[in-house]
């Protein structure tokens, strides 16, 4: 955190009328981070260096943690067990990523490194990591079970630096810019933090002076700024608790009640169909099965695709981007038609294991 403003917002008490005054901080601390997060382009090293892993497979996975925490040992273990790790030539790189197939998607695993020491202040490779780590579809936050309260604040805060929101949903703001009329200021339920003055002292910060905001559940100054920056990325996260060698049966009960939290053992594997479980949970995927004409369906390697692009048309997309101008219709079997099989146009929303047959002009 910018250190004059941070301690600013400590020194400032909280009633009615210092709330608009730290909502004006915060939004002043998110600018002078967003220039974090999306580098000024010219001063930046030029195309050879760079962390930039290619996206292969259907999802990826970043792994954070502080050094020693047993990254390293979960990454090769995990991709040991469950697939080939492929000898990548990577000089500049100090992360190899390990694939594993697991429900017939394939997986990326990369570890995050040096996200912990001082990334989001813009120093060193930490903002290529920043940008490799906004585009994971998971984050797996791994902890060592003995320490892991002081190192979870951390971790948490310094991905929340980068614009990246664990676990959380979009705040239910409506936010249009307009020409002329001024700021247009609605609430649909009560609010606890915001009111039209604070509202209009944030917007002021960011030079806008015309827009309608629509307020449609409780927010606060954190969520608007999130709205209005509109670089923020919501990722789920899951927490891996490692080490659990080390600790007692009823501690271990405990944990298990923390949402978000696998615990595992890296060195010995324990659990760790426990958290592939949770990882598939999380990543909201779904297998289509193709099948050919007069053939059985193909139940080895499914077309995967992310939950929310799950039309025929993502389908085809993800095979190759001319197949859709060739599709006459699509036969489908599974959860998503009435009947098996039911002919279904692009629009039609495949479910998860369904079974799909293109049929061509």
């Amino acid at each position: 955190m910018h250190p004059k403003a941070a301690t600013e917002m400590a020194r400032t008490q909280k009633n009615k009328a210092t709330a608009h005054h730290l909502g004006l901080l915060k939004a002043r601390l998110a600018k002078l981070r967003r220039e974090l997060i999306t580098p000024k382009g010219g001063s930046g090293g030029g195309p050879g260096e760079g962390f930039d892993v290619a996206k292969t497979g259907d999802a990826r996975i970043g792994f954070v943690g502080f050094p020693s925490v047993g990254k390293s040992t979960l990454l090769s273990n995990l991709a040991g067990v469950y697939s080939e790790v492929a000898a990548y030539e990577f000089t500049t790189l100090t992360t190899v990523p390990g694939v594993i197939r697991y429900k017939g998607a394939k997986i990326q695993l990369l570890d995050l490194p040096g996200i912990i020491e001082g990334a989001k202040d813009g120093k060193g490779r930490g903002r290529q990591v920043i940008a490799v780590a906004r585009t994971c579809n998971l984050i797996l936050i791994v902890l060592d079970v003995l320490k892991p309260l002081g190192h979870k604040k951390l971790i948490e805060h310094e991905l929340e630096g980068f614009g990246i929101r664990l676990n959380k949903q979009p705040p239910n703001i409506g936010f249009k810019k307009k020409d002329k009329g001024g700021i247009n200021f609605t609430a649909t339920c009560a609010q606890s933090e915001l009111d039209a003055e604070t509202v209009k002292s944030i917007l002021s910060e960011y030079k806008i002076h015309n827009a309608d905001i629509t307020l449609r559940s409780d927010a606060t100054a954190d969520d608007l700024i999130d709205v209005v920056e509109g670089n923020r990325v919501y990722i789920p996260c899951i927490y891996v608790l490692n080490k659990i060698d080390q600790i007692s049966i009823e501690e271990l009960d405990v944990i298990y009640k923390i949402p978000h939290c696998v615990p595992i053992s890296a060195h010995h594997r324990w659990n760790f169909d426990d958290l592939l479980e949770k990882i598939w949970d999380y990543l909201h995927l779904v297998r289509i099965y193709t099948k050919p004409k007069g053939q059985l369906p193909d139940y080895t390697s499914p077309v995967v695709l992310p939950d929310g692009k799950t039309a025929v048309e993502d389908f085809c997309l993800k095979i190759h981007k001319n197949l859709i101008k060739e599709l006459k219709y699509a036969l489908v079997w599974g959860s998503s038609v009435k009947h098996n099989p039911q002919k279904v146009g692009k629009d039609h929303v495949l479910e998860d294991e369904d079974v799909i047959q293109l049929v061509k002009k």
